[in-house]
């Protein structure tokens, strides 16, 4: 299993190593030893999934805030997406920027979100189930977002992606600049 990180710290990105042979293969998907090695000490508590028919669906930018505040662990069972974090903790040195990946169920890669980072994902392929393990449980009072597209953040989203796919909520979602202090680097 690697632990891929990135110039922002916090967000990883898991590859499990996959064995092989004529009859498919075998990965571990989750190791908590080796998690916590990376991520610090964890406890997921719910896991949800997504459908998102049609390519270029948007979802996000979506977080949670204290005490819900949840991190995630991202995969794409089927289909394709570019799974995406942005840094929203105001007195990080990273504040405003933000990471991608691309995952895929051939590639088996998990994308980890830490609290602190707005969420969100575009589908590349048609039928994209989205798996997340999360830390706190669903609060639809923490339940906040960023804009999908706020210039101040310059998300570089795929071309397939459909503004005409985003959910009510998120088609008004506020700049990061009207974001309140909600995370700091110190949570």
């Amino acid at each position: 299993m690697d632990f891929n990180r990135f110039e922002i710290e916090g967000p990883l990105e898991i590859i499990p190593r996959k064995l092989g042979d004529e009859r498919g293969y075998f990965a571990e998907m989750f190791r908590e030893d080796k998690f916590t090695e990376y991520a610090g000490k964890v406890s997921f508590v719910q896991e949800s999934q997504s459908l998102s028919v049609r390519v270029g669906t948007i979802r996000g930018l979506h977080f949670q805030t204290n005490p819900m505040a949840q991190g995630k662990l991202v995969r794409c069972a089927t289909g394709a997406i570019l799974d995406v974090a942005v840094d929203i903790r105001h007195d990080s040195p990273t504040f405003g920027q933000w990471i991608a990946v691309e995952l895929t169920p051939e590639k088996c890669n998990q994308l980890w979100v830490p609290a602190g980072f707005a969420h969100g994902f575009c589908t590349l392929l048609p039928d994209s189930i989205v798996s997340y393990k999360v830390t706190h449980y669903y609060s639809p009072e923490c339940d906040k977002g960023v804009l999908w597209n706020d210039p101040a953040i310059g998300l570089a989203w795929p071309d397939v992606a459909d503004a005409e796919t985003l959910s009510g909520k998120d088609r008004i979602q506020p700049l990061l600049a009207d974001l309140p202090a909600y995370f700091s680097v110190k949570d």
